[in-house]
């Protein structure tokens, strides 16, 4: 009898598949007192896809998954990847507005969430017209009626008989994941079976994982290097612990308790993690820490290098559109800490000038990406696209001008040095964003809440530097027709309507117009400017 041939890693949920197939015993996940190994995930997700395919989900139609970390939501993301739909994780402090416009914005047909959440989200909702079925989690006692949507419970839909799911290749959709733009409200980039099983591979690859690792899932699931916990994880059959943390205390009580042997975290939380005193034994179990969403401060890295002399730091930097970029290798941080190191396995990362062709060594240029960790775009935004989407330059590394059919690569609009020995420097962005507590925050998106508050005549948003934080978000504005500006109400009104991340630090008031630039737009940069001097 011939050995059945082992389920290949091309789609997203193949990578629980071939899991379940070499070791469906091993531990897959771990959620507090809840331990679930590979085969159950595996028959969990199945069961999912075909509760989902029972409902009428069609071929590539989205569906959203608002719930904190737990294991529904991983379930909830790979069997709607083994359906042949797409998912789109959203991040669980989000307000009812900002959860709104997604599910508007990509058409979502299923949501997935709990009666807790479900009951901020009813008058949401209601504007959300393609939406046709909400599935619950637990055992709400009670639920809302919602008009023209179905309610079903997360039991029922895993109870559903076995259906055949939709064909799909690693070209099709998996995943949209949005992420804040430089101008106006969260834009959805769309992510491809290849990119996400590619981007498994690659950082896998270069963290070392294998399958007796247990990750520490402490970022949001709904970034990308988030998710990519579970999907590097996954890749090798490891473990991934699940971690929703009010203090960051309880991250250190989580990789002490559960034996983590790498944690990826964000500036802010190393920041704070690196002030704690952390048990001497953790350095004979975690292997790795990585850092993503910005720069780590060179006294935080010292200071965790201190605590864990056995335990390898892995400087990254990245993009969601093309997922990872670069990351700096342990050995290289006392040479060059301020490195954000070289392209990372099955990427490649260029420093372009402004005509396409390659900058001189310490020349600074835009970061230019290729391979295929890039993205297919953002989703029913043909603009945007096409401004950071482009085809690579013919006189660019790579590019042919033979070719007929021109690859596509990402530019990120970050100005960055290479030296002489390859590696890359960051030097900064050409966009407005701010970056906070590792989010990335678009100023007309807080401008535009903070208009929509009715208390301010005019407003304009910008970052400031700070030490923790990375960029504070200060708010000028000037007074309403109707009277003063009331900096209290105001700052209430924000804190109700925003995540926490994106609440102004400092409302300032101004008496007269705000400045303007040659085209008549309020000038963000002057403002910007005259704060962080003053």
């Amino acid at each position: 009898m011939l050995n059945p041939v082992p389920c290949p890693s091309d789609l997203l949920h193949h990578l629980v598949t071939a899991a379940a197939e070499r070791d469906g015993e091993r531990i897959a996940l771990s959620a507090g007192t809840q331990h679930l190994s590979y085969a159950s995930v595996h028959a969990a997700c199945q069961a999912a896809a075909a509760g989902l395919i029972a409902l009428g989900l069609a071929r590539a139609e989205r569906v959203a998954i608002y719930l904190d970390k737990r294991a529904e939501f991983v379930v909830a993301a790979f069997g709607t990847s083994a359906a042949g739909a797409v998912f789109v994780p959203v991040n669980p402090i989000l307000k009812p507005d900002q959860v709104g416009h997604i599910l508007r914005d990509c058409n979502v047909r299923v949501l997935v969430t709990s009666a807790e959440r479900l009951a901020t989200l009813r008058d949401t909702l209601a504007g959300c017209h393609d939406l046709r079925h909400v599935v619950l989690t637990g055992a709400p006692a009670a639920v809302p009626e919602l008009s023209g949507v179905s309610l079903h419970g997360w039991d029922a839909l895993l109870a559903a008989p076995a259906r055949p799911a939709h064909r799909v290749i690693d070209a099709d959709m998996a995943a949209i994941l949005y992420t804040s733009g430089s101008t106006g409200r969260p834009k959805g980039v769309v992510l491809s079976h290849r990119n996400m099983v590619t981007g498994a591979k690659s950082v896998a690859q270069y963290l070392g994982n294998h399958a007796h690792d247990s990750l520490l899932a402490a970022l949001p699931l709904s970034f990308d290097a988030g998710f990519s916990q579970l999907t590097s994880a996954f890749h090798v059959g490891a473990r991934v612990v699940l971690l929703n943390y009010l203090l960051p205390r309880d991250v250190l009580k989580a990789i002490a308790r559960e034996r983590v042997t790498g944690l990826t975290a964000v500036p802010p939380l190393w920041i704070q993690l690196a002030q704690l005193s952390w048990p001497e034994d953790i350095g004979t179990h975690l292997r790795y820490i990585a850092n993503t969403g910005g720069r780590m401060p060179l006294d935080t890295l010292q200071r965790l290098r201190a605590q864990l002399p056995h335990t390898r730091p892995f400087l990254m930097y990245g993009l969601t559109e093309a997922f990872r970029a670069t990351y700096l290798a342990p050995e290289e941080l006392d040479r060059r800490p301020d490195s954000i190191g070289k392209a990372i396995p099955n990427a490649e990362v260029m420093v372009l000038r402004a005509d396409g062709s390659e900058c001189a060594a310490n020349e600074p240029g835009e970061l230019v990406q290729r391979g295929a960790l890039v993205a297919m775009g953002y989703w029913n935004d043909v603009d945007r696209t096409a401004e950071r989407f482009r085809p690579l330059p013919t006189q660019a590394p790579g590019g042919a001008a033979g070719l007929v059919l021109p690859e596509i690569a990402v530019f990120s609009g970050d100005t960055v040095r290479r030296d002489e020995e390859g590696f890359l420097y960051f030097i900064g962005r050409r966009d407005e964003m701010i970056k906070t507590s590792g989010y990335r925050v678009s100023p007309t998106e807080v401008e535009e809440i903070v208009y929509a508050t009715g208390l301010v005549g005019e407003c304009a948003a910008f970052g400031v530097a700070h030490d923790s934080l990375g960029h504070s978000i200060t708010v000028v504005v000037t007074p309403p027709a109707s009277g003063a500006v009331d900096s209290a109400a105001l700052l209430a009104a924000c804190r109700s309507r925003m995540p926490a991340y994106m609440v102004p630090a400092r409302i300032e008031a101004h008496a007269g117009p705000l400045p303007r630039n040659p085209n008549g737009k309020i000038d963000r940069k002057a403002l910007a400017a005259a704060a962080q001097a003053g």
